[in-house]
């Protein structure tokens, strides 16, 4: 036994860590010249300035004109906003302030983001599943037989992988089973695809709620990794004693208050109406495909769908891979076998995607009947 394994958690040794984009196809011969439709990103790049002149100094807590700009995007008051490195800092920082390791549990809703479930694997609470129902929706008896056995409920609105919104009436309802034994976390990543379905406002009126935003989706700054937690004040204030001491880098800071702004808002909004425009044409493209049997409603900058069995998505997986068009495989999750999801890129992207799995049926039908010819001639 090394040294290291000696020394580890035990857990964390056979434990398997989250299996993002990049992680699967991190070599560096695979990261130039591909299409990558799997990881939820915008399509094309931005054109942000940024300062220099205070490089040299470490950047505020939590800077002032970033958090003035999100407060007024998001219509949230300052001192119910923490900037965090992606929202995924945000769901580490709730367990590790709300879960004491190896006696609290977090409660998760499957098929649904996956750091939920590592965040509380690595910080040693338990993880307490309570399925989505067949049509995506919550299974409130379900989470009703699990009230006072865990410390904070991780809700996806718009799922993700699934795309779909939870009904309001839903959530509300979850909020009102939770009330005096968990903290409830709507995690609104994909909120600005269908912005009217917000639970922001609602953080007057429930005190447990916590709301998951970022700038990595819609606003396509994946790669800033600038993400923010909407709570309470009480919420906010504990976590702040949990969270680094620098968790935004002034240049982040600055790119992200630009996105902000009115010009940037501007960007966005239009980025929205033709990623929901892309998404729609794909669906019905989708739809049309004798070797898909189900394409999921999504109010996502994505879009799931099952293939008929798994050597279909497997060659319509593989396919696009050989030819450098990258997607995401989710027949491992939760009720979702055989199943496929496609970020919706650029026009382009999305054509050539289309075409490829096209021209991949027609070769390997022409080439099965090829074979069958040699075979009777034979």
């Amino acid at each position: 036994m090394t040294i290291v394994n000696k020394l580890a958690r035990k857990e964390l040794i056979d434990m398997v860590p989250y299996q993002s984009a990049r992680r699967l196809f991190a070599s560096s011969s695979a990261t130039e010249g591909k299409v990558w439709l799997n990881a939820n990103e915008a399509s094309g790049s931005g054109n942000y300035q940024i300062s220099s002149t205070s490089i040299n100094r470490y950047p505020d807590f939590q800077p002032e004109k970033l958090i003035s700009a999100y407060s007024q995007y998001s219509e949230v008051s300052a001192e119910n906003l923490l900037a965090t490195r992606g929202a995924d800092e945000g769901i580490e920082l709730i367990i590790r302030t709300f879960c004491t390791a190896y006696q609290d549990s977090i409660i998760i809703c499957p098929p649904t983001y996956g750091m939920y479930a590592i965040s509380a694997e690595n910080h040693g609470a338990d993880i307490i599943k309570v399925p989505l129902n067949e049509t995506m929706s919550l299974d409130l008896a379900g989470l009703q037989a699990q009230v006072g056995k865990a410390k904070v409920v991780f809700l996806c609105s718009p799922g993700n992988p699934t795309g779909n919104l939870l009904s309001q009436q839903e959530i509300k309802t979850a909020l009102e089973l939770f009330a005096e034994s968990a903290i409830v976390v709507v995690d609104e990543a994909y909120i600005e695809f269908s912005p009217e379905q917000t639970v922001a406002s609602w953080l007057k009126t429930y005190p447990h709620l916590v709301v998951l935003r970022t700038l990595s989706k819609a606003f396509a700054l994946a790669g800033l990794r600038c993400g923010f937690t909407l709570a309470n004040k009480e919420v906010i204030t504990m976590l702040s004693k949990v969270i680094a001491p620098y968790p935004i880098s002034a240049p982040v800071a600055d790119i992200a208050s630009e996105a902000l702004a009115k010009p940037g808002l501007g960007q966005m909004n239009q980025r929205v109406l033709e990623t929901n425009t892309l998404r729609a044409h794909l669906a019905t493209w989708l739809a049309k495909q004798s070797w898909c049997s189900e394409v999921f409603s999504s109010d996502a900058n994505f879009i799931l769908f099952r293939c008929q069995n798994n050597e279909l998505k497997d060659f319509i997986f593989n396919c696009l891979v050989e030819n450098d068009i990258l997607i995401r495989d989710q027949s491992k999750q939760q009720n979702l076998e055989n199943c496929l999801r496609i970020s919706i890129g650029s026009e382009r992207e999305l054509s050539l995607l289309q075409q490829t799995i096209t021209q991949s049926f027609t070769n390997n039908y022409a080439a099965k009947a090829t074979a069958e010819t040699l075979s009777q001639e034979n």
